[in-house]
């Protein structure tokens, strides 16, 4: 069986993980669409993977959270009066985000919904990978308050960021243009946290990243996703590439894996590939380039 090889897989994942949609990394690479899904897929579980052991008794001391909304197949309102059958999972999702302030490390994530379940899921697998107390900021969200009180179990300076922002009166003002910012309160919930440091300003330029980096989560655009594993799966390698291969401009060159003494130099999208060459993911590796696409392409070396 002909596969993509260790650099050329690299190749792929380096073009999805700078903002590139499926059909362009196609283009640029020369591998089919079938072949880049299935590999999206698969390094997508394998960085969740790798990320689930390594994240784990973090330093973080500055945590924010946030959620950015999504949708799979089609968007809520559109389920609800369809007349035909949906994917499972076809709908909205909400991808819940957290991110250390001091290491820009994103150390949870979840892609679920907008519901105390999943409110309690995310915080809950927060809470496990910190090493010790931390001061954790929030939106105004209610549900937040019994999730971070259950999964902390009060071992936490917790406070919210409650914004207020005009509404728009016009229909293109409401779609096209964020509405206008009025004031901030800064709300104590648990605690004892340092008002200065009561901010989601970083959590939300992290989501920013998200919707630029990942064709399917920007707006106004005609992509999106299918199915919810490949959501999950785009999220989890959207993040491995953040973590360990991406420098952030304030860390000196520096990833944020690097910052938080998680690894001791930067990684490249071509080791990212590499995860796949685990025994584990053998059946998933089996990705095949289809022969019609390989002559002129850079891949054209896919070996056996």
């Amino acid at each position: 069986m002909n596969r993509l090889s260790t650099r050329d897989r690299g190749a792929v994942i380096q073009a999805l993980c700078e903002g590139n949609s499926i059909r362009s990394t196609c283009r640029m690479t020369g591998a089919a669409k079938d072949t880049v899904t299935r590999l999206l897929v698969a390094t997508g579980r394998a960085a969740a993977d790798y990320q689930d052991a390594v994240l784990r008794d973090l330093p973080c001391k500055r945590i924010q959270c946030d959620e950015i909304w999504g949708f799979v197949f089609a968007k809520a309102r559109t389920v609800a009066s369809a007349k035909h059958a949906m994917p499972d999972g076809a709908g909205d999702a909400w991808t819940w985000t957290a991110i250390c302030r001091d290491t820009k490390l994103v150390p949870s994530w979840l892609v679920g919904q907008h519901s105390p379940e999943d409110a309690h899921r995310f915080m809950a697998d927060l809470a496990s990978r910190m090493a010790g107390r931390v001061q954790l900021t929030t939106d105004g969200h209610a549900l937040y308050i019994d999730a971070v009180g259950a999964a902390f179990e009060g071992k936490v300076d917790f406070a919210q960021l409650v914004k207020t922002y005009t509404q728009a009166t016009v229909e293109g003002q409401r779609r096209y243009s964020p509405a206008r910012f009025v004031a901030a309160e800064k709300k104590i919930v648990f605690g004892a946290p340092e008002r200065r440091d009561v901010s989601t300003s970083h959590v939300e330029r992290s989501n920013l990243n998200m919707r630029m980096g990942m064709r399917r989560l920007t707006r106004l655009t005609n992509a999106f996703s299918k199915k919810l594993d490949n959501l999950d799966a785009a999220v989890a390698l959207h993040f491995m590439y953040r973590n360990f291969v991406a420098p952030h401009g304030s860390l000196r060159g520096k990833t944020p894996a690097q910052a938080a003494g998680l690894s001791r130099y930067r990684w490249t999208a071509e080791e990212i590939a590499a995860l796949l060459d685990d025994p584990q993911y053998a059946d998933a590796l089996k990705v095949q380039m289809r022969p019609k696409r390989m002559s002129g392409s850079s891949l054209a070396t896919a070996h056996s």
